[in-house]
C-alpha cells in the first residue's frame, strides 16, 4: 500500500566501563591476576537464538477444517563474517498433516509503500485470519476492531509467509539504513530472507510464489531475477495485485503523458460507478481504452502544436469519457491530473473521491480547493487494520514487544537507484522469464484503483520483452473494487477463487 509514512528512528546504547584507579599499597589480589584467572575460567558467549513462538490452530476453508501451524519470528540476516546486519519479522503459516511438506507451494507476501508492512495482506486478505470490513469495504469501522476466521484464505492450497521489510513491522535494521532503503538493497534483503527461509525449513524442492501488492510489485519483479540469479532459486510463479513496475505510468511530467494515457480508463470505470457516466460499463472502459492509446497518446504527442480545431476534438470526447466540463479540461490542457480527478468528479456535491477506492466518497475538507486535502479510503483501513494487527499479535500469536510495530514506516531518503533514471523492473522479470520458461505471472487489477491504475501495469506488461510464445504465462484478472480490492467481500471471493487456480493449475 502506498502512502506517506511516518517512523521513529531507533539507536542502541553502549555503556563505557569505568577505569578505576587503585592506590599504592597492599591488596590481597592483584587487577592483573584477577584478570588471567578469568581468561581461563570464562566460557565463550552463545549466540542468542532469534525469539520463535509457534501457536496451533486451524480455519475452515471451502468447507474443509485447516489444522496449521502459526510460526512468528524474526530471523537475522548476517555479513559473509558472521555479523548481523538486520533481523526479518515474519509470520509463517504451514499447513499440518502434509506427508512432504517440501512438496507443498509456498507462497512469500508483502506489500509496497516502500515502508510498508504486510498487514494489509496477512489480515485483510490471504492469511486465516481476517479483519472484516463493512461489505463493500468503504465505509469505516467503529473500535475496538478485531480479526476473525479468513474462509477465503488460501491456506488450503499453500503454506503463507508473510514479510514486513526491513524497517517495517517489527523489523529492524542492525547496520546502516541506506543499506536497506533503496530499490536494490531492498530486493536484495528480500531475497535474502526467502533463500535463508527456504533453506532453514528445507523448503527448496517446494514449488514457490511470490505475491507483491503496489511497490510491492517493484520488489516481486526485481525479486524474480535476483532469486533465480544469484541463489539458482527458480519460481513457479509472480502475482502483481495493483502493481506498477515502471514509475513512468505513475507519475505524469513535463514532456512525460504516459501516466495521463494510463489514468484514463480508471477515470471512466470510476465516473461510471458514481452515475455520471451512462451505458455499459466494461464497453465504455474500452472505448476509454482504444482513445487513450489512439487518438489521445497522439495528441499529447504533438505538445502546443496540436490545432484549436484538434484541441476541442479531443476535449469533448475526454469530457464524454470522465464526465468532465469541456472547459476544465481545456483549461489544463487536456491532461487530467489523479489528484484533479478525484476533487472535480462530484465537486458539486461536495464530496472527494479515495485514492486506493475511489469508489470510496467522503464530504471535501474544503470547497474551493483544487486537490483533495486526504484520502476518504486510506481513512478506512488505517486505524482498523493497526489496532486488529497489534491485537491479533499479542493475543493470538502470542508475540509482543515494547516498541511500536511500523504499520507504515518513514523510509525517507529512499535510493531510487542511478541518477536522472526513472525506475522500470521490466527487464528484471522479462530475465526472469527468459531463463526459466515456466515462470508465469497473474496481473490483478481493479477498476477503481487511482493509487496504480490498471493501464500502468497493462502498458508495462505489453511492452515487456519476451519471445511471444512466453507471453502465455501471462494473465490479467478484474475487480470491481481499487487498490485493496479485497476489502470488497465479492472481490476478495474471486480473489482466492482465481489465486487458488493460478497455484494449482
Amino acid at each position: 500500500m502506498k502512502s506517506p509514512f511516518f517512523n521513529r528512528p531507533f539507536r542502541s546504547v553502549a555503556m563505557a566501563s569505568a577505569v578505576v584507579s587503585l592506590s599504592v599499597g597492599l591488596v590481597g589480589v592483584s587487577v592483573a591476576q584477577e584478570s588471567k584467572d578469568a581468561k581461563k575460567t570464562a566460557k565463550p558467549a552463545k549466540e542468542e537464538k532469534p525469539k520463535v513462538v509457534s501457536k496451533q490452530a486451524s480455519v475452515t476453508i471451502d468447507g474443509q477444517k485447516i489444522e496449521y501451524t502459526a510460526t512468528t519470528s524474526r530471523l537475522v540476516l548476517k555479513t559473509d563474517d558472521g555479523k548481523p546486519r538486520a533481523s526479518i519479522f515474519h509470520v509463517a503459516y504451514t499447513r499440518n498433516g502434509v506427508k512432504d511438506p517440501s512438496k507443498r507451494p509456498v507462497l512469500f507476501a508483502f506489500n509496497g509503500g516502500p515502508g510498508s508492512s504486510a498487514v494489509w495482506l496477512h489480515i485483510g486478505a490471504l492469511g486465516p485470519r481476517i479483519l472484516a470490513t463493512s461489505p463493500d469495504g468503504t465505509k469505516a469501522l467503529a473500535p475496538p476492531v478485531t480479526v476473525g476466521e479468513n474462509p477465503q484464505s488460501i491456506l488450503d492450497v499453500a503454506d503463507l509467509v508473510f514479510i514486513d521489510p526491513v524497517s517495517t513491522g517489527y523489523s529492524r535494521s542492525e547496520d546502516k539504513k541506506e543499506n536497506f532503503h533503496g530499490v536494490e538493497q531492498d530486493i536484495r534483503s528480500v531475497g535474502d530472507f526467502i533463500r535463508r527461509w527456504v533453506t532453514e525449513n528445507k523448503r527448496w524442492g517446494s514449488p514457490k510464489y511470490l505475491l507483491g501488492e503496489s511497490y510491492g510489485g517493484v520488489r516481486a519483479a526485481g525479486l524474480s531475477n535476483e532469486l533465480q540469479s544469484r541463489y539458482g532459486m527458480s519460481l513457479n510463479g509472480v502475482v502483481m495485485l495493483s502493481s506498477l513496475v515502471d514509475f513512468r505510468t505513475l507519475n505524469p511530467g513535463d514532456g512525460d503523458d504516459l501516466a495521463y494515457i494510463a489514468f484514463l480508463p480508471t477515470y471512466t470505470a470510476v465516473a461510471h460507478y458514481h452515475g455520471k457516466l451512462k451505458g455499459n460499463r466494461d464497453e465504455l472502459v474500452k472505448r476509454a481504452d482504444k482513445f487513450a492509446k489512439g487518438e489521445y497518446a497522439t495528441a499529447l504527442l504533438k505538445g502546443y502544436t496540436i490545432t484549436a480545431e484538434e484541441r476541442q476534438k479531443i476535449a469533448a470526447e475526454l469530457s464524454a469519457l470522465t464526465s468532465l466540463p469541456v472547459e476544465l479540461i481545456l483549461r489544463y490542457d487536456l491532461r487530467i491530473y489523479p489528484s484533479r480527478f478525484r476533487k472535480e468528479l462530484l465537486r458539486k456535491e461536495n464530496i472527494v473521491l479515495g485514492r486506493f477506492d475511489a469508489r470510496t466518497a467522503w464530504p471535501a475538507a474544503d470547497k474551493a480547493g483544487d486537490m483533495p486535502r486526504y484520502d476518504p479510503s486510506f481513512s478506512v483501513a488505517k486505524g482498523a487494520f493497526s489496532t486488529a494487527m497489534l491485537e491479533y499479535l499479542g493475543n493470538e500469536l502470542g508475540w509482543m514487544e515494547e516498541r511500536p510495530y511500523e504499520i507504515l514506516a518513514n523510509v525517507g531518503g529512499w535510493d531510487w537507484g542511478r541518477k536522472n533514471s526513472i525506475v522500470n523492473m521490466s527487464s528484471y522479470l522479462a530475465a526472469a522469464m527468459r531463463d526459466n520458461p515456466d515462470l508465469r505471472v497473474l496481473i490483478q487489477c481493479g477498476h477503481a484503483d487511482m493509487a496504480t491504475p490498471a493501464g500502468g501495469i497493462l502498458h508495462s506488461f505489453d511492452h515487456l520483452p519476451v519471445a511471444e510464445p512466453l507471453r502465455k504465462n501471462i494473465s490479467v484478472r478484474w475487480y470491481e473494487a481499487g487498490h485493496m480490492f479485497y476489502l470488497n467481500e465479492p472481490d476478495l471471493v474471486k480473489m482466492r477463487k482465481d489465486l487458488v487456480e493460478f497455484i494449482t493449475e
